[in-house]
């Protein structure tokens, strides 16, 4: 879990109330329960309909949550602890889940486009909505720049349908969006401190001075940096011992959890941002375990065919992998953590989301911020004008903004800015998965065929 350094202020104390009358009680396990088996009945036919099962658990939510049947509720501030965890899981799973999924090899030209959306339509995103929140909503400074931080990131958990389907698919625009998702949810951090620090809970330094040299460039390079040692490190040991003892089985699964624990838990323990962590762990896993033990090699030594700088081909196993033999097991956990956490945003729904503000930030961040902010980054990349359309318009806003919205409330937001945070944040992603939910699948079949 992502902490603050020592001597930052945390929340005295939360009322689990809520979680007593509603975790614990028989109809939760029921409701999901049913959901699960009815979900799993389903099958991939759910994929044919023109809405996402995220939308589906938003409708269930809502209607059993306060806002119509009131089967069950949810307070965000009070809950905020137990919440936190729940989200940090899943986008860890998510995050990994996608990084074992890159094609290989590694290219700067093919992974610019999503590092620039990373971090500098990132930037911009931040920017315009923290205007919004400190004209609009009137929050102070570091509220409206730490609203930027929880919005800004688009979501691993949610965006399954923009992502890259399977090992190794090499579609331009799925690439894009997946690793944009990855890498967002570790970039978005500065910000989420930069905001807490201007509201007196984090440390900034003369200037700003520790911020900048701190949480923006130690904390970034050392969680890329920490990931990658991670997961190649783990390639090596495991083609080692396929290699020199082959009848010896390993438990894959296990292997890409206890990655995930690895590096998550050293780049903690090092200050750095243990999100970036893991996703590098898996790009690496993935890029070392297919490039030194199943890639065709040449007689020169390198990999067959030579790969393009752009669009180099990708790289299929031909022997049992770690990133392969985890894949299933992680995205059964990421479903199982999307339908838990849109239940919960359903029963954390309540009257209060009928102010007109919180919907008119919805529509500013969704049709005006995310895609001048996409647009701009764009400019000179490359990629053309339809891919950056579409890339533009599906910035999916979910689970993530869940996590940095109560770990914001755990290191002690105050409960006035902590209460305009919740609501709009709610609103925001109750309009992301309605309308992108919607319009994914015909926009996707209408403007990008392969």
């Amino acid at each position: 879990m992502q902490r603050l350094p020592a001597g930052s202020a945390e929340i005295n104390g939360s009322n689990p109330s809520w979680l007593e009358r509603n975790l614990q009680n028989f109809q939760w396990f029921l409701l999901i329960g049913l959901l699960m088996i009815a979900r799993g009945l389903w099958g991939a036919a759910v994929s044919k309909l023109p809405f996402t099962s995220a939308t589906i658990y938003l409708v269930v939510g809502l209607l059993l949550g306060p806002l119509a049947l009131n089967l069950f509720t949810v307070d965000p501030l009070g809950g905020a602890k137990v919440i936190e965890p729940i989200a940090e899981i899943a986008v860890l799973v998510s995050l990994f889940s996608a990084a074992i999924k890159m094609p290989v090899p590694f290219t700067v030209a093919r992974w610019m486009p999503a590092i620039r959306l990373a971090w500098l339509a990132m930037t911009l995103s931040v920017v315009l909505i923290a205007a919004f929140g400190w004209f609009v909503l009137d929050l102070p400074v570091g509220g409206a720049i730490l609203l930027g931080g929880i919005l800004a990131p688009t979501d691993p958990v949610l965006a399954t349908d923009v992502q890259v389907r399977h090992a190794g698919d090499n579609d331009p625009l799925r690439f894009t969006l997946t690793c944009e998702a990855g890498l967002n949810d570790g970039s978005a951090f500065p910000f989420i401190l930069l905001g807490l620090g201007l509201l007196g809970l984090h440390e900034l330094g003369e200037l700003g001075g520790r911020w900048l040299a701190v949480d923006v460039v130690w904390a970034t390079i050392g969680g890329i940096a920490t990931g990658c040692a991670c997961g190649a490190s783990l390639a090596y040991l495991s083609a080692a011992l396929r290699k020199y003892i082959p009848k010896h089985e390993m438990l894959d699964e296990l292997l890409g959890l206890g990655l995930i624990g690895l590096s998550y838990g050293l780049a903690l323990s090092a200050h750095t941002y243990g999100f970036l962590a893991v996703f590098a762990a898996g790009v690496a896993l993935r890029q070392t375990e297919l490039r030194l033990i199943h890639a065709p090699i040449n007689r020169e030594g390198l990999l067959e065919p030579k790969p393009d700088e752009a669009h180099a081909p990708a790289v299929v196993p031909t022997a049992p992998t770690v990133s392969g033999g985890a894949l299933v097991f992680k995205e059964h956990i990421e479903r199982l953590s999307e339908l838990t956490l849109i239940l919960l945003l359903g029963g954390a729904a309540s009257g209060s989301l009928f102010d007109l503000r919180l919907w008119s930030l919805a529509f500013f961040l969704l049709v005006l911020a995310r895609p001048l902010s996409v647009v701009a980054s764009m400019i000179g990349s490359g990629i053309g004008k339809r891919a950056t359309t579409i890339t533009a318009w599906f910035g999916v806003r979910g689970i993530g903004s869940i996590y940095y919205l109560t770990y914001a409330i755990n290191h002690g937001l105050p409960s006035p800015v902590a209460v305009e945070l919740i609501n709009a944040t709610l609103a925001v992603i109750i309009a992301s998965i309605a309308v992108h939910g919607t319009s994914v699948t015909p926009l996707l079949k209408r403007f990008w065929r392969s």
